[in-house]
Parts: structure tokens; C-alpha cells; sequence
């Protein structure tokens, strides 16, 4: 799930910042530019770990005076794959399933998915509850699912999971 990479971009600074902080500025426009993004091919950026090389800066040729760096730089990203066991909380119900989230993920849960002793509560359609009526899933509860199937978008990742196997469900609720 967790991975780290050694990726490269190509960042634009403005003329104001060459100077003596040139390299912390070039820090912090990577770190505002690229934590918390997704990309299809690497998944989610959770933290921009180091700077290794900020390369040699090159005058852009339109007249506006940026400069343009080739930055490489580590970082840790959130990939996540098939038959993956997460831990997730889930945010929504509704009586197709649940959204969870793990970590920057989000997980659908399909009522297919979900196994056969539980049903979708009809006096208020927002929680999925066990036929001994011992058990609930509503927004709060924590659940270990397996992810069955994902979907990668250029700027988000999908993941269908299941809660139909051993060992996985209902963990814990959140009663805050």
C-alpha cells in the first residue's frame, strides 16, 4: 500500500526568489504542489520525503523571466492493490452499500458485497444492521474489508471492496 518512489517534476519559479533561499523555495512550492495529489500511475502523494536534486534551472523562453527546474525528489505514495486487507471507517450508507475511507482511499462496498446477515435498517435507511441485531454498520464504524477491484483515474484512484470472506467486517465503532 505504502511505497517509496523517486519521481521528477518540473517546477516554475519566479525571478523574485533567485537568491540565497533559492532551494528552500523550490522545497516548499514541491511540497505545496505535490503532497496530497493522486496520480494514475503512482497513486496518492502522502509526503514528499527529500529533495535530491534540484537540477539546473533553465530561463523560460517567453519572455516572463521564470526559470524552470527539473526537480527529483522521494516521496512516499498510497498504492493500493487487488486482494489488499485495509481497515477503513465508513462515512455514507445508502441501500446500494457503504463509502468508507482509508487513509486518502475511498472504498464502496456493494450490498453484494456485504454478507447475507446483514440488512439495510428500513425505519431509517442509514445503517446496514445483523439479523441478531448485535452488529450495525453506520457512518463511524470501523470494518476490514479486501479490495476486489480498483480504478485508476489520472487524478483519483476507485476501489470496490468485499466484507464477504473470514476474517473480515465489522471491527469497532466510533462513538464520538
Amino acid at each position: 500500500m505504502f511505497y517509496y518512489l523517486t519521481l521528477h517534476k518540473s517546477l516554475d519559479i519566479h525571478p523574485k526568489h533567485f537568491g540565497p533561499k533559492l532551494r528552500e523555495v523550490i522545497r516548499e512550492k514541491l511540497i505545496a504542489e505535490t503532497e496530497g495529489t493522486c496520480t494514475g500511475k503512482y497513486g496518492y502523494v502522502v509526503a514528499v520525503t527529500k529533495v535530491e536534486d534540484i537540477g539546473r534551472g533553465r530561463i523560460r523562453q517567453d519572455q516572463s523571466g521564470y526559470a524552470s527546474f527539473e526537480v527529483t525528489y522521494g516521496c512516499i505514495v498510497c498504492r493500493p492493490y487487488k486482494g489488499e486487507v485495509l481497515d477503513a471507517v465508513v462515512t455514507s450508507v445508502n441501500k446500494m452499500g457503504f463509502f468508507a475511507q482509508a487513509g486518502p482511499l475511498q472504498l464502496f462496498v456493494t450490498q453484494h458485497l456485504i454478507p447475507e446477515e446483514f440488512e439495510l435498517d428500513s425505519s431509517t435507511g442509514n445503517s446496514w444492521v445483523s439479523v441478531d441485531q448485535a452488529t450495525s454498520i453506520q457512518p463511524g464504524t470501523h470494518v476490514r474489508v479486501r479490495i476486489v477491484g480498483i480504478k485508476y483515474d489520472p487524478t483519483e484512484v476507485f476501489c470496490i471492496a468485499s466484507m464477504k470472506e473470514d476474517y473480515l467486517g465489522v471491527i469497532g465503532s466510533d462513538f464520538s
